[in-house]
C-alpha cells in the first residue's frame, strides 16, 4: 500500500509554503501529489456494477456453472449493492465504516469474472482438441461480455483504492497518490485543483486492457503495479487466446 504521509506545503494540508517558493511552483507540488477531491459521487461505480451484472445474464451457462445457480451472484452482488446505497448513500466519512463492503462487492465481481474466464479458457481448449463442445462463433460471443467486465471490475478497483479510496480522496490530509495522471504532470494544461474521477479510472483501465500495459497513466505504488499486470494477463488472456483461437475454429 501507499506511504501514509501528508500532502506537501501549500497543497491544502501540512505548512504554508516558503516565502522563495513560487505560486507556480506551490500549484505543480500540489498537483504532483494529487489535489483534493471536491466530490466522489457513487453513482459511477453503481451503474459499473449494475452493467456487470447485465453481462453476466449474457454469459452461456456453461461458463458459470461452478457459480451456482444463474441467479445466485446477481442476487449477491445486488444485496451488496443496496446494503452500500441505503447505509450511506453519500460518500462522507461516515462511509468508511462501509469500505469492506464495497470492497467485498469488487472482489465478489472479480471472482465471479474469473471464474467465468477459466471456463471459457477451458471450453475453447477442450473444442481446439477435437472434443464435443460450444463452437467458435459462441465463444467469441462470450469472450465480450468477459473482457468488458474485466475493464470495469479494474476500474472500481482502482477507484476505491487509489490514495486510500473515494473518502479519503476528500480529506485535507492525503496520502501518496497510488496513480500519476498526465494532469498531475501537467497542471497548466488542465483546470485548477484538478483531480482524478471515475471516468479517468474507468479509461486507465480501458488503455491497459488494450494495450496490456500503462498509456498515459503510470502506476506508482506495489499494489497499483500488481492490478495492473493481473488485468493485463486477464485481457491477454481473453484478447489473444480466447479471440484469436476461436477465429481460427471458425476458419
Amino acid at each position: 500500500m501507499a506511504e501514509e504521509r501528508n500532502a506537501p506545503s501549500g497543497s491544502g494540508a501540512g505548512d504554508a509554503p516558503g516565502a522563495g517558493s513560487s505560486s507556480d511552483d506551490v500549484r505543480r507540488d500540489a498537483a504532483e501529489w494529487g489535489e483534493r477531491a471536491h466530490s466522489e459521487p457513487r453513482w459511477p461505480a453503481m451503474i459499473a456494477v449494475a452493467i456487470s451484472i447485465a453481462l453476466y445474464f449474457a454469459l452461456p451457462d456453461g461458463l458459470i456453472a461452478g457459480l451456482g445457480p444463474r441467479w445466485l451472484v446477481p442476487a449477491l452482488e445486488g444485496v451488496l449493492a443496496a446494503s452500500l446505497l441505503i447505509a450511506n448513500p453519500r460518500l462522507t466519512r461516515e462511509s468508511l465504516r462501509m469500505r469492506p463492503v464495497a470492497l467485498a462487492l469488487i472482489a465478489f465481481v472479480n471472482l465471479a469474472n474469473v471464474v467465468s474466464l477459466g471456463e471459457l479458457v477451458h471450453k475453447l481448449l477442450f473444442v481446439t482438441n477435437g472434443h464435443a463442445g460450444p463452437g467458435g462463433r459462441s465463444l467469441i460471443y462470450a469472450s465480450v461480455p468477459v473482457w468488458v467486465t474485466n475493464v470495469l471490475v479494474f476500474a472500481l478497483w482502482y477507484w476505491e483504492l487509489d490514495r486510500g479510496g473515494p473518502v479519503a480522496r476528500l480529506e485535507l490530509e492525503r496520502r501518496q497518490p497510488d496513480f500519476l495522471f498526465p494532469q498531475m504532470g501537467a497542471p497548466d494544461a488542465t483546470r485548477p485543483e484538478w483531480s482524478p474521477a471515475f471516468i479517468d479510472y474507468l479509461f486507465t483501465s480501458f488503455t491497459n486492457a488494450t494495450a496490456f500495459s500503462p498509456t498515459d497513466t503510470m502506476p506508482l505504488t506495489p499494489w497499483a503495479k500488481i492490478l495492473f499486470m493481473v488485468q493485463s494477463l486477464a485481457s491477454l488472456l481473453t484478447v489473444a487466446l480466447v479471440v484469436s483461437r476461436a477465429v481460427n475454429i471458425l476458419n
